[in-house]
């Protein structure tokens, strides 16, 4: 199975159907089922709150270290001021890091699975 790791609390935001763009530097050709894999790491905010979604996640609710949900990645888009744009007055923006240049990574049918224990990997990775 093919695995991207995010970081927390973003990997459980996307496990709760909630965030469904990933925004990153790089892009990628594959399309397909992915699984979503919580990494150990933790982002600047341990604890997010975002009054566009009106939602609290404690670090105790948080998933490091497993593979948390599945998704189908169906499309890597270039971001341009136009794409940026559309984004701005959405919850999204606020879950990832839009600026010109990066790719936004647009995932669906989302599906929350029986976690599973993993290191996790940079890249899009393979679960044995």
């Amino acid at each position: 199975m093919k695995v991207l790791s995010i970081k927390e609390p973003y990997a459980t935001l996307i496990k709760d159907n909630i965030k469904h763009i990933e925004t990153r530097s790089w892009k990628t050709n594959y399309r397909g089922e992915l699984y979503i894999h919580a990494s150990l790491a933790k982002s600047k905010k341990e604890i997010l709150l975002n009054p566009k979604i009106n939602h609290v996640y404690k670090d105790s609710d948080l998933n490091y270290g497993y593979v948390i949900c599945s998704c189908k990645l169906v499309d890597c888009v270039y971001m341009n001021d136009d794409f940026i744009k559309k984004i701005r007055n959405t919850p999204e923006y606020d879950m990832g890091i839009y600026q010109v240049g990066r790719y936004a990574w647009i995932l669906e049918d989302i599906k929350p699975i029986e976690k599973i224990k993993a290191k996790g990997k940079l890249n899009i990775w393979e679960l044995n």
